[in-house]
């Protein structure tokens, strides 16, 4: 932190309820202020205050910060038959942590009104999409990324997938069993979906008309990277389709993007029995009758929902309230990301469209879809844009989705792209590449693939995702 511009520390606890005990850390900037406040996300099931999911880089940027543990700590496991902890995690600690945080703004710096932002990724992600469903005058601006909102069903994500890899002792595949199949994707189809030759990723993943079929096959017991048996083919073949119910065939979620499966949360994690302590909603609904081997995707995921969809779930579309309130959502989601996949979050950006009408979404709303990013950040696409958890506050305003956001709502001109960038390395040039507003994604064109002007922004098909039904959607 010596580093960082000097500024004063507050740490604060809020307790709405008896069980409650939500810890909530903000920071003052003792000089520069930039006369606005930004609230931050946490990650995974929260419990300590995260400093670099936000903090630190909105400090940086003259922000007055904060963020909160969400009401987890020490030990989210730890907290089945406790309720109202449930709520503070899925909506309360955030509207907390703003209300705290700007009561201390005003005192500290002596104003009445500023403006208010807030940031997140992966479950700051859901946060901010709570905040703008049931909290909508809490924030002026949202940057919400990758967001696990859809809670109880991308933890049923998560369990369909460890499942289907340990369905038997040979349906498990090696980490080199993974990469060549993330190989086999980038063989078939990057630099034919609008990328750039050479391209390591996709561009659009709609486009990739991927066959496992094609993969070499190899026979039951052989130990090799370069062919799956049959067992690993079956168990590639249920990730792809993603989760149903076994028993109406209803989506529940929508499955692993292609060119995903060698992503640190992707497959290799999740067919580690050491994810089940991720699963904790799926405690929460089932208590000690939870067993993820046996878990029934019909019964025991009704049950689940019937606890907690209504606690924890952000999938109202209807954002109403926040528009009126002169709200503006900048949604992004990687393309590589295998811990919450990017059809989940089209979809709900295209109900948001839908309700809203599509000029109307576009005044208030926008979606923006990274090639290459797996969860939040990093992957093997160029994909530092100045999101939470990025490496460094970007110099350029044009490459600063967060500062793109301020513009946006305080000057009324929506955003049509954000400059991404990739530090060099080992004999690799610098690279840059636009992020551009949905539909339209980054097209090859000619010239330098490390460079912006070898780009054009151009217009994809809309939709073509798997979207959940309806009863999945609660």
């Amino acid at each position: 932190m010596a580093t960082m511009p000097a500024f004063c520390r507050i740490e604060a606890v809020a307790t709405p309820t008896r069980d409650s005990k939500i810890n909530i850390e903000i920071w003052l900037p003792l000089q520069g202020w930039n006369g606005r406040f930004l609230g931050t996300g946490n990650g995974g099931g929260a419990g300590t205050i995260a400093y670099g999911m936000g903090m630190i880089e909105g400090l940086k940027r003259g922000f007055a910060v904060a963020n909160t543990d969400m009401g987890t700590g020490p030990d989210i496991n730890l907290l089945e038959e406790h309720p109202e902890r449930w709520v503070d995690f899925g909506r309360r600690s955030t509207h907390e942590m703003t209300r705290v945080a700007k009561a201390l703004v005003r005192a500290f710096y002596k104003v009445t009104s500023f403006r208010s932002y807030f940031e997140g990724c992966s479950t700051g992600g859901q946060q901010a999409l709570v905040t703008a469903q049931r909290y909508p005058d809490d924030y002026d601006g949202i940057l919400a990324g990758d967001p696990g909102s859809n809670r109880t069903h991308s933890s049923s994500y998560f369990l369909w997938n460890y499942q289907a890899v340990n369905a038997t002792p040979a349906s498990k595949l090696s980490s080199a069993q993974w990469s060549m199949v993330t190989r086999a994707v980038i063989a078939a189809c990057a630099g034919k979906d609008g990328g750039a030759p050479g391209d390591q990723f996709l561009t659009d993943p709609r486009r990739c008309g991927f066959d496992p079929a094609s993969l070499a096959h190899c026979s039951a017991g052989t130990d090799t990277a370069q062919c799956l048996t049959q067992p690993q083919l079956a168990s590639l073949r249920r990730l792809y389709a993603g989760a149903v119910n076994p028993r109406t065939g209803e989506r529940i979620y929508p499955g692993l993007t292609p060119g995903s499966e060698d992503q640190p949360l992707g497959p290799i994690r999740m067919s580690d029995p050491a994810i089940v302590s991720r699963l904790f909603i799926m405690r929460w609904g089932l208590g000690r009758a939870f067993s993820p081997d046996s878990f029934d995707f019909d019964r025991d995921l009704d049950q689940v929902d019937a606890r907690l969809a209504s606690t924890l779930n952000a999938n109202d579309a209807d954002l109403g309230n926040f528009r009126r309130h002169g709200g503006k959502l900048m949604l992004y989601s990687g393309l590589a990301d295998a811990g919450v996949p990017f059809d989940d979050v089209v979809q709900y950006y295209d109900r948001v469209t839908s309700l809203n009408g599509e000029n109307g979404s576009g005044d208030f709303a926008r979606l923006f879809l990274v090639p290459g990013m797996g969860h939040c950040t990093g992957g093997p696409g160029v994909t530092d844009m100045g999101q939470p958890s990025s490496t460094e506050v970007p110099e350029s305003r044009d490459s600063d989705a967060l500062i793109a956001l301020v513009a946006w709502t305080e000057g009324g001109t929506a955003p049509t792209q954000i400059i991404a960038h990739k530090p060099g390395g080992n004999g690799t040039p610098a690279q840059e590449r636009p992020i551009c507003a949905y539909p339209a994604l980054p097209d090859y064109r000619r010239g330098d693939p490390a460079k912006r002007g070898s780009y054009v922004c151009t217009d994809h098909a809309k939709g073509g995702v798997q979207v959940p039904a309806s009863r999945y959607l609660n």
